[in-house]
């Protein structure tokens, strides 16, 4: 009996029971295979005792249309980077990669697959440099790994992005109000950029686009006439202002690296405050609101089509890399090649020269 062991790391996203099922459906026809979760990503290794469940078709029986993962997914901890209570109280990280691919082996798993974005990925690919034979499922709202053109979630991502703007639309436009909405995007703007343009926002401020504050000021006047008008904004967490820095704080959760991105819509708005905008304004974030929920149908299929991938590169032993759509096939790319560089929005994409010729402003 062979054995595959899914894990899903990072932040939770739409689709992620829809590719567990898929992997379970598809190895399910095959007489000599066993699948098992981890909980809570490599943590459900890492822990004593273990925490490892059986996934069998009963158990993802209907799982498509759940948001999240049944088997939990962090964002804290792992391999490269466990918690460890010192002995004066304090806490610090270790490096127990080692030890966790020993226990893997010992427990005779074959082969694992990562369901996660830029950072699980390179996790997978160090773990694979080690030894261990791992595949990778690229997951990201924010669709910022350039080894493939979609990632699942960021459809239904958008789609709730932009049911928020639909909805500021009409308050603003009762009120004659400047509405910011604050989505997610650490280091690409691809949410806040479908969004904006679905939506019909007049101002789209993304991280790839440092912005000037008189040239949104100057857009957000241009839509009022004797104090009549409204303006909705969209911006996307990772922003800055040219010569600025991103809003945030650090993180106290040990084991999480990663700068906590929040709050830009309201530092926006205090700074155009500060620079003379006196309309009535009002900042709204979207949140984790944009990670849960139903997937819709496209992030479900895709999804479905990235697992029955996996298991059948873990079928033909094609480890080292990860699950990749290249329109109209499902293909994969080498782990490297996928952690190689980000998919960021670029000034000459297609999707910029449509918003810039509907007259969105990016503050440039």
């Amino acid at each position: 009996m062979k054995r595959l062991l899914i894990v899903t790391g990072g932040g939770d996203c739409p689709g992620l029971n829809a590719v567990i099922r898929a992997i379970v459906k598809r190895a399910s026809q095959e007489k000599d295979w066993e699948v098992l979760g981890s909980i809570e990503a490599f943590n459900g290794i890492l822990r004593e005792p273990t925490e490892i469940v059986v996934l069998d078709e009963k158990v993802v029986a209907g799982i498509h249309y759940q948001g999240g993962t049944i088997i939990q997914t962090t964002n804290s901890g792992g391999p490269f980077n466990w918690p460890v209570k010192q002995h004066d109280g304090s806490w610090t990280t270790v490096d127990i990669s080692d030890e966790m691919i020993r226990k893997i082996q010992y427990l005779g798993i074959d082969v694992v697959v990562n369901i996660g974005g830029d950072g699980s990925q390179r996790i997978s690919q160090a773990l694979y440099e080690k030894g261990l034979n791992i595949i990778g499922v690229p997951k990201t709202i924010d669709n910022d790994l350039s080894a493939t053109d979609f990632t699942f979630g960021f459809q239904t991502a958008v789609q709730i992005a932009t049911e928020a703007v639909d909805k500021l639309v009409t308050t603003a436009a009762s009120h004659n109000r400047v509405f910011i909405m604050e989505v997610m995007g650490r280091d690409s703007g691809w949410i806040a950029l479908n969004a904006a343009i679905a939506g019909g926002a007049e101002i789209c401020l993304i991280p790839e686009i440092p912005y000037d504050i008189q040239k949104v000021i100057d857009r957000i006047n241009s839509r009022f006439v004797k104090g009549r008008g409204f303006v909705n904004i969209v911006i996307a967490e990772g922003t800055h202002p040219i010569g600025g820095e991103p809003v945030g704080t650090k993180s106290e959760n040990i084991g999480y690296r990663n700068f906590r991105l929040g709050g830009v819509a309201f530092k926006l708005l205090e700074d155009l405050k500060l620079a003379g905008c006196t309309h009535e304004m009002r900042a709204t974030v979207l949140g984790h609101l944009q990670r849960g929920g139903v997937p819709l149908a496209y992030d479900r299929v895709l999804a479905a089509q990235y697992g029955v991938k996996a298991f059948e590169m873990a079928l033909n032993e094609d480890y080292g890399k990860m699950v990749s759509y290249r329109h109209p096939e499902i293909t994969s790319v080498t782990l490297k090649e996928a952690v190689q560089k980000p998919n960021l929005v670029t000034l000459d994409h297609a999707l910029m020269k449509t918003a810039r010729g509907i007259g969105i402003c990016f503050g440039d």
